[in-house]
């Protein structure tokens, strides 16, 4: 019996030719890429979530998120949030300019759906397209 041929899907682009990988180059890393960022004092703010940016000479968007206990008290759901954003990231940089972004979270989400978030999320990063 022959077996189906099948296509993973991080192989699949929605555009022919455009990276939507999450990279290390995509993101930030160490302590004096997030100081940069939050030194450089200018932020949009959203429902859920805020986003921190500084232009950068890379080429490419770079991204941190930064989820406190405090307003996410259970782990799972912590990780979920940076889930959320990093997905919405990975499918929007490359339309965005060249930023280091941080996307941190400044209210409780306890009421929050995914959709709210995810919208959020968007909304925010729609901020940043070229």
């Amino acid at each position: 019996m022959q077996r189906a041929a099948t296509v993973s899907p991080f192989e699949v682009s929605s555009r022919p030719g455009v990276d939507q990988r999450f990279l290390d180059a995509y993101r930030l890393r160490k302590t004096d890429e997030y100081s940069s960022v939050f030194a450089f004092r200018r932020a949009f703010k959203g429902r859920f979530f805020i986003a921190h940016y500084r232009p950068n000479e890379l080429g490419t968007a770079r991204l941190g998120v930064v989820i406190a206990k405090k307003l996410a008290k259970r782990a799972n759901v912590r990780n979920l949030l940076k889930r959320i954003v990093r997905e919405q990231f990975r499918k929007a940089r490359p339309a965005l300019a060249h930023h280091d972004l941080i996307v941190r979270l400044q209210a409780p989400v306890k009421m929050a759906t995914r959709a709210m978030l995810n919208d959020d999320v968007v909304n925010l990063l729609g901020r940043f397209r070229e």
